[in-house]
């Protein structure tokens, strides 16, 4: 098998360089070229034809947004984007997961990082992963804005159409029992959560916990960018808050999530203590969590990500009271790590491919 092709897009010179002697010491890779700015990219693009980019999202003439609507549009390639963690450089990150980017790496200062040495194993291991992706799986398509039209001046209320459900019918299952839904995903999952929370009605009869592995500074940003395109309500958790139906709470970076009962509530604990399989927040930590609340039936999703994150858990659960668990199918997974560990346990009830997701969640909610 031949060395993976990247092309390096970074208006810096300095950043350039950098990246390329960290990528190069890998005997894996292969820096074809480089380019200074979105446009430059294209015409690389189309004349180096590499197996990963790897693509700040600040440069001049053409930014790493407006090339990566270009880019999928024109000639689809796995895409890593280099992102600023200030507010605006998350909003553009998490924009461009949306629009295709297999995934991203946080700048540790700023655009021109002289540490960038401490995120230099991630970005390997992501071009890496990135590398493997089939071009099939790059493609989304969009999905409008749907909160904001009920409160623009001007506009008539739009009532969703719901699909029709059709409830299971499971000895095993309570219908009429308290439910909790618990959703775990890293590489591809803002993407693989669009499908999927977007879908969710705002009448959902649960409310909904959910890990992303994400750095801080950025799910700020996820949640207001889904919580923008949902009937239902996306937030970032807090600590100490009381969870509530029709809410989709997702973890902080660098935060475990918890759940615990309080009285008649269940109480959302926020912490950082120690990493759980290289990740805080993980999903283990959350799933475990859950499988202590006796009076809630719980549904565990599991979604695309490297790793088997989550699967411990989903164990624990399994065995500490009545669950359902979805795991998204190989066929829409950008990365089938973590959904395959969770299969392979035999603990998973259904196998779906991303765009059924909600309406099976629906059918146990």
């Amino acid at each position: 098998m031949g060395k993976i092709k990247i092309l390096i897009v970074d208006d810096s010179a300095f950043m350039r360089k950098l990246i390329t002697d960290f990528l190069t010491e890998d005997s894996r890779m292969s820096v074809v070229g480089t380019a200074r700015n979105g446009q430059d990219a294209l015409k690389k693009i189309k004349e180096l034809k590499p197996d990963v980019v790897t693509m700040d999202v600040e440069m001049p003439i053409m930014d790493g947004i407006s090339a990566l609507e270009r880019i999928m549009k024109d000639c689809p390639v796995p895409v890593i984007m280099l992102s600023s963690t200030t507010k605006v450089g998350a909003e553009n990150t998490i924009q461009a997961m949306q629009i295709g980017a297999i995934d991203f790496i946080a700048k540790p200062s700023g655009a021109i990082s002289l540490d960038l040495y401490k995120v230099k194993d991630e970005l390997i291991e992501k071009v890496v992963s990135a590398s493997k992706v089939k071009l099939s799986k790059l493609l989304i398509s969009p999905i409008q804005e749907k909160k904001p039209i009920s409160n623009r001046v001007g506009y008539s209320k739009i009532e969703p159409k719901e699909e029709k459900i059709v409830k299971t019918v499971d000895s095993k299952w309570n219908p009429a029992s308290s439910k909790l839904i618990v959703l775990g995903t890293s590489t591809g999952g803002p993407r693989a959560l669009q499908h999927v929370i977007t879908k969710l009605p705002a009448s959902i009869n649960a409310p909904i916990l959910i890990v992303q592995h994400m750095p801080a500074g950025f799910t700020q940003s996820l949640a207001n960018r889904l919580n923008s395109l949902s009937e239902i309500t996306v937030k970032e958790a807090e600590d100490g808050e009381s969870i509530q139906k029709g809410i989709a709470y997702i973890a902080p970076g660098g935060y475990h999530l918890r759940v615990k009962s309080s009285g008649n509530s269940l109480v959302i604990e926020l912490d950082q203590s120690t990493p759980v399989n290289g990740h805080r927040p993980s999903v283990d930590v959350m799933f475990e969590s859950a499988s202590e609340l006796n009076n809630y039936d719980k549904l565990a999703v599991i979604m695309t990500g490297m790793g088997s994150d989550g699967t411990n858990g989903l164990i624990k659960l399994v065995n500490s009271g009545r669950v359902k668990s979805i795991a998204e199918s190989k066929e829409t997974s950008i990365v089938f790590g973590m959904p395959k560990a969770a299969i392979a346990t035999n603990y998973v009830d259904e196998v779906q491919n991303v765009e059924n997701i909600a309406q099976t969640i629906m059918k146990y909610v």
